[in-house]
């Protein structure tokens, strides 16, 4: 019986071959995209789960109020570690860990820049990393080094390098006591090295007091709860850890209360995010909106099928009626169109396989991913199998109950008549798929205009020609040097030092007192850069008041700028910004600090977001980055090959390393234009589909009227009044899928802009697009099979049967 199934139904695709391809290839295609996104989906859930203890591994993080919002951060003080090791018998393992960067690591003339974290010794085993060779225990020398295998072929190839000396940062000689495998690139703590924690402090001069010092928050904390430890009940007992150590500070006491919890490691790629002390979720929001993408493209592919397997329902009705007069049951009729269905979805799966082969290395690039089919994986297969099995019965069920019902003695008398009732199922999928379409359409159009909103949004300074260098001991000893030399090159106009990358902000502090401040204020935050001579002239940053710090005034290393923010947040804008200028600062143990300039708000971090009080202060030796600022009449490379033999001159334990800001700024939009990207691709492929779709019901249509087409013509009717007669049905039931889809589509983008402070507002123009976009669509799809119809000769229509 099933053999019978089997011939049938590809007799049946063999002689309709248009319709058999168009419903492969939509299927095929939702398929696709389906698989797509879900190995998009499974790569994010499955972040960090090659962890053996995934379940017991937490973040440490703090709540703390500032300004009367509750904010959540991850950074914390250097003695926690060892207060929470020691005083909490329901950790097993505690593991400081620092927020990692790029270092030089150094083997004879070879120099690499690797990113690599400082680690607390129980970090390995907490981490379960996979030692290859050398050391189970490898971070308790306080001068050794692990390296990934990656890192360990690029500087010793196929030799051991356990034992082997290497300097690292030019400072220090670390010894390789241990080779472990590189962590998959879904895995949060990511690095080419691993330091111990404690050598930070030998080589670090800022470090020496750091184990007493909680009020500097600078550090990340990992711990491994025991097996009968509770969340819930941890949480309560390290809840006041941070705040016992302020009994005497009563505004961090009182004011701020900083809360320490812990936050489960399944939660930190998804849940991240927290809003007034509460979590609110992440980026899970992201991978529930693409699930909900793929499942409606695979519903449009079906709704494909089914719309084409009930069109044609009269070219299957007699079969039916015969079949029942033979004595054919309505399970067997079932079965029978379920089989070609199902034969179809595995045609379709196949080919979708080779879709998704093809588009993976894209879609990596795209995501910045490294998925792969995972083919030897039975899991995958099983997954694959059931998918394929459950889209073929979701795609054939209408169908094969809809012609199995047929009455066989109306069927063989002639009296089956196909009217309105029996099209009005097709019509209603046909608008539930266009509906899909054009909110995917509109949410497409909006997320990318939100993401031009936040381009176009001044940026404060000029990111172009602009280029930022790590500092390093070296550079310190020479700047004066390198600075001469960069600015007599003709590379650069001018050099300045920063605590940051030009466009981020890395530290930010309280305890900021001004003029009629109150004794709370001193909570506020303030988003600190620290800086030295040439600042706002190399950032090119048009000021709004006073002027630059500067040499010719010694003066200048007690002054501080503003922003804008600061200033409205300090009170001191009420006679104008410019009254700022000459105002008395002060902060913390700090002598007084003198206002000398005001500068306008500037994008340092999300464009998306509220710009934070900023204050500028004057410090050469806090420094992190050197801010060149590139001749602009030099062209970008000219001058880069000027710099980097400079730099290499003065700073030789180091590879030639630096960051253009234009291509740092741009990546503060990632995400947002990963979305707007794959919800393009997908929209794309939607429209794609349900473009199939209306193509093989027109072909139907223009088939089934091929009498009334003759005899219209016959009569007179032109080739315009026939586009028009077979047109205007498909334009309508466009018109009320947009109808349907754009209620829904405001509503929810208006839900999704909700997480911007910084956002667009809908406009009318929008729907206005789709709409003709939409009916332009559907014209060109249906306007070959009406015109081809329009056009036949009618004395050949008129003699069909």
């Amino acid at each position: 019986m099933l053999q019978n199934y089997l011939k049938i139904a590809l007799r049946n695709l063999l002689r309709n071959k248009v319709y058999s391809f168009i419903n492969i290839a939509g299927l095929a295609v939702g398929m696709a995209v389906a698989m797509l996104i879900g190995l998009w989906i499974y790569d994010e859930v499955s972040a960090n789960k090659h962890h053996k203890n995934y379940e017991t591994l937490y973040q440490v993080k703090m709540h703390q109020t500032f300004d009367g919002h509750r904010g959540t951060q991850d950074a914390l003080p250097f003695p926690i570690g060892v207060e929470l090791k020691t005083k909490y018998p329901d950790f097993k393992g505690v593991a400081m860990c620092d927020w990692g960067s790029k270092s030089s690591l150094v083997l004879g003339t070879k120099k690499l820049l690797k990113e690599g974290h400082f680690l607390g010794e129980d970090g390995v085993d907490m981490f379960s990393l996979n030692i290859l060779k050398g050391d189970k225990n490898p971070l308790h020398d306080p001068y050794s080094i692990v390296l990934t295998d990656e890192t360990a072929k690029a500087f010793f190839g196929d030799e051991n390098p356990i034992g082997k000396v290497l300097k690292f940062d030019n400072k220090t000689d670390v010894k390789v006591t241990a080779v472990v495998a590189k962590q998959p690139h879904n895995s949060t703590l990511k690095f080419d090295f691993l330091l111990p924690w404690q050598l930070q402090v030998s080589i670090y001069p800022w470090m020496k007091n750091q184990d007493t010092e909680w009020g500097n928050n600078s550090y990340q904390t990992f711990v491994q709860l025991r097996p009968e430890a509770n969340e819930a009940n941890v949480n309560a007992k390290v809840k006041e850890l941070v705040r016992s150590h302020f009994k005497d500070d009563k505004l961090m006491f009182n004011t701020i209360k900083p809360e320490i919890f812990i936050h489960p490691m399944a939660k930190w790629r998804l849940y991240s995010e927290f809003e007034n002390g509460v979590n609110t979720g992440g980026f899970i929001k992201y991978v529930r909106l693409f699930g909900i993408l793929g499942l409606l493209v695979l519903v449009i592919a079906c709704i494909n099928f089914m719309n084409l397997s009930t069109a044609r329902s009269e070219k299957r009705a007699k079969e039916v009626g015969i079949r029942k007069a033979v004595g054919s049951v309505r399970e067997q009729l079932i079965g029978q169109f379920l089989s070609e269905s199902l034969m179809i979805s595995f045609f379709a799966f196949l080919f979708a396989l080779v879709l998704v082969s093809l588009s993976l290395p894209f879609f990596n690039t795209l995501t910045e991913k490294e998925m792969s089919l995972q083919l030897n994986n039975p899991l995958f297969w099983t997954i694959m199998i059931a998918f394929t099995i459950l889209t073929g019965l979701l795609a054939g069920s209408y169908p094969a109950f809809y012609l199995s019902a047929f009455n066989p003695v109306r069927v063989l008398k002639g009296n089956l008549h196909v009217g309105r009732g029996s099209s009005l199922p097709r019509k209603v999928l046909v608008v539930v798929q266009f509906a899909c379409s054009v909110i995917l359409m509109i949410g497409t159009i909006i997320i990318y205009q939100q993401v031009s909103h936040g381009k176009d949004r001044p940026v404060g300074f000029t990111t172009k020609g602009l280029i930022s260098i790590s500092w390093t001991e070296d550079i310190d000893k020479h700047h004066e040097a390198i600075r001469n030399e960069l600015v007599s090159s003709g590379a650069a106009t001018s050099i300045t030092k920063s605590n940051s990358e030009p466009t981020q902000i890395w530290s930010n502090n309280r305890g900021w007192e001004w003029k009629g401040s109150q004794p709370n204020d001193k909570g506020v935050i303030f988003s600190t850069i620290a800086t030295s001579y040439d600042y706002v002239k190399t950032m090119g940053i048009k000021m709004i008041a006073g002027r630059d710090f500067s040499e010719e005034f010694a003066s200048d290393s007690l002054g501080v700028i503003l922003n804008e923010s600061a200033v409205k947040r300090m009170g001191l804008d009420k006679k104008g910004i410019a009254n700022a200028i000459g105002e008395t600062l002060k902060w913390g143990n700090s002598p007084n600090l003198k206002v000398i300039g005001v500068i306008p708000d500037m994008q340092m971090e999300s464009p998306f977001r509220k710009i934070n009080p900023l204050t500028i202060v004057f410090n050469k030796t806090w420094v992190n980055k050197l801010v060149v600022r590139l001749n602009p009449s030099m062209s970008a490379s000219d001058a880069i090959n000027k710099i980097k033999p400079i730099i290499e001159k003065y700073n030789p334990g180091f590879p030639f390393d630096y960051q253009f800001a234009d291509e740092q700024y741009a990546k503060k939009f990632n995400y947002e234009e990963l979305v707007g990207n794959l919800a393009a691709i997908v929209a794309l492929l939607a429209i794609f589909i349900s473009c199939l779709g209306l193509f093989g019901l027109a072909s139907f249509m223009a088939e089934q009227r091929t009498k009334e087409i003759g005899v219209r013509k016959v009569l007179g009717a032109s080739v315009l009044n026939l586009w028009q007669l077979l047109s205007k049905d498909f334009v309508m039931l466009v018109l009320i899928a947009c109808g349907i889809a754009m209620p829904i589509a405001y509503y929810a983008m208006n839900e999704w802009l909700k997480d911007y402070e910084y956002k667009i507002n809908i406009g009318l123009g929008v729907f206005v697009l789709v709409i003709v976009v939409a009916v332009l669509i559907t014209l060109l799809t249906v306007s070959y099979q009406a015109i081809k119809a329009a056009i036949a000769n009618p004395v050949k229509s008129l003699r069909t049967e």
